[in-house]
């Protein structure tokens, strides 16, 4: 007779979102060793056995996402019952690493769950994360520090912690907090860099850690890379469209302003732009509250982050690897 233990995942990739987790979820899936649960990012320890709160679902869509939420155990269960047997099971939560709650309820309902965990240079992050709510026609202000400026009163209103642009990549103190209640053996770090300029070591790396056979595990096309897109009127005009749906489609089942959703976001993606660089003074400024966390980040693990502190990014996946 099969347990819950039986059932539940046996590592997790834990962060952070915009930082290669879907490429790797992807990547991960291909391996016949591995078992990755069909619904990506099902937020189940983000919850504490209940739908997760109104509280935190302010923001533009933050209501409609919440509904695709795994909350219920049965349901989580169930989405590892297409393990074969003898496979590792896994799944995809890059808000796992962000939250401390969850790091306390995976610990304590898997022990010995392995924790991949992904990091990426903290303000390409979060531009990439502005810019895939900008595509989705859900970030209203035009200007990307001006929206970092605002984190701390929109999360304080209750938007959901995809808007915490700074903070989603306080990497130091969330690794800081996760090693307080997991071994560190348990959890692998890996940067974004490594995985986009050297994904088969990567992918062996992840691999051995897992338990499974490297040189198995291939990459595939990345499909999480958002478009730029220009703040023009008819952009505008759409993305007040999108955001009224989307506050709508917090009352319907989620695949239904899915559906409903999909012209509105081909014609904002239609709107594509070449993504122009970030000016030297926007990188200093969003960069600059973040310096103690990468010092932070640099002590815990005895590795360099100083490519961090220079004044130019590293660019996105799709740049990187056409």
């Amino acid at each position: 007779m099969s347990t819950d233990a039986d059932r539940l995942p046996q590592f997790v990739l834990a962060g952070a979102p915009k930082a290669g987790t879907t490429a790797l979820h992807a990547a991960l899936a291909t391996h016949p060793g591995l078992y990755l649960s069909p619904v990506k990012e099902p937020k189940y320890y983000l919850t504490d056995g209940g739908p997760p709160p109104r509280s935190g679902q302010r923001g533009p869509g933050d209501a409609h996402s919440a509904r695709e939420w795994v909350w219920r155990r049965a349901d989580y269960l169930r989405l590892f019952d297409g393990a074969p047997p003898g496979t590792v099971r896994g799944e995809s939560t890059p808000f796992y690493l962000y939250d401390r709650a969850a790091h306390r309820r995976l610990a304590a309902d898997v022990p010995g769950v392995r924790v991949v965990a992904i990091v990426r240079d903290p303000v390409d992050r979060a531009w990439s994360n502005w810019v895939h709510l900008r595509a989705d026609g859900l970030e209203p202000e035009a200007d990307f520090a001006t929206a970092v400026e605002r984190e701390e009163s929109r999360a304080a209103a209750g938007w959901a912690p995809f808007w915490h642009y700074r903070g989603l990549g306080r990497y130091g103190e969330q690794l800081r907090d996760l090693y307080s209640v997991l071994p560190r053996e348990q959890v692998l770090l890996l940067r974004y860099r490594q995985l986009v300029d050297s994904p088969r070591e990567t992918l062996d790396r992840v691999s051995a850690f897992l338990g499974v056979e490297p040189g198995v595990a291939h990459t595939v096309a990345p499909e999480n890379v958002k478009p730029y897109v220009a703040d023009t009127p008819r952009y505008r005009a759409l993305a007040r469209v999108t955001r009224a749906g989307a506050a709508l489609g917090a009352y319907a089942p989620p695949q239904v302003w899915r559906q409903v959703s999909r012209p509105l976001l081909a014609a904002l993606h239609a709107q594509r732009a070449p993504r122009p660089p970030m000016p030297v003074e926007v990188r200093r400024e969003v960069l600059a509250p973040l310096l103690p966390d990468v010092a932070l980040l640099e002590e815990l693990t005895g590795e360099s982050f100083d490519d961090w502190r220079s004044d130019t990014g590293r660019g996105d996946f799709r740049s990187r690897r056409p």
